[in-house]
């Protein structure tokens, strides 16, 4: 994620690329975005899945992407940030297709299947909590909206994993409202770093840090 601040950005980044941390927040943001409206129960009239091809394309590889720019840009926490979230996505869609999608085992029923996939949503999601905590707390050194969008996330995680472990439909539904409200915070930090950085000062604010080491 972007490490700009208050203060009026450089003209351009030390490194002679512009910044990707823009594109990776608003590839993560709009993915998200997908799937938290199938879990909110939105898509009623919709298949459910808009989400998957764009969890390969754009959520996965694009934001994928932007962590390897970041990495060039010399910015661990934003290439950590968004090459594991690009490879979430682009797990999530494999295990969508590879597991959840294919038919149940011979002598396990449909529903009992069902559950057992609900299990490893919860343990996905689990796993992907405790990552998010510690980059939730590392967010506090970087600005506002980026530790915004890491709190949003980490109360979407876990919610969801809650609510896959225990099989309740209301938790998945909290959890996608949750996903919602945690896109709109990372497209609006993608647009404050898209704008800042074409105008090379602050038109967008995202805060300070919370704290400084």
């Amino acid at each position: 994620m972007s490490t700009t601040d208050d203060a009026p950005a450089p003209a351009a980044p030390a490194s002679g690329i512009a910044d990707p941390a823009p594109l990776g927040l608003a590839a993560f943001a709009l993915t998200t975005f997908l799937l938290s409206g199938a879990n909110a129960g939105w898509m009623t009239h919709a298949t459910g899945n808009a989400w998957l091809g764009y969890a390969f394309a754009y959520g996965g590889l694009c934001q994928l992407l932007a962590g390897m720019w970041e990495f060039r840009n010399r910015n661990v926490f934003g290439a950590t940030a968004f090459s594991t979230y690009g490879g979430f996505w682009i797990g999530l869609g494999l295990w969508v297709l590879l597991v959840a999608n294919h038919a149940p085992p011979a002598g396990v029923s449909a529903a009992a299947y069902g559950a057992e996939t609900g299990k490893d949503l919860g343990w996905i999601l689990l796993a992907f909590a405790i990552f998010n905590t510690y980059m939730l707390i590392i967010s506090t050194q970087v600005n506002m909206a980026v530790f915004l969008v890491f709190l949003t996330l980490e109360a979407t995680e876990v919610i969801l994993f809650a609510g896959f472990f225990a099989n309740n439909t209301t938790l998945h539904k909290a959890g996608g409202y949750v996903g919602v409200l945690t896109a709109l915070v990372a497209w609006y930090t993608s647009s404050a770093g898209v704008m800042n950085g074409h105008k090379g000062r602050v038109v967008f604010p995202v805060g300070k840090p919370l704290f400084g080491l």
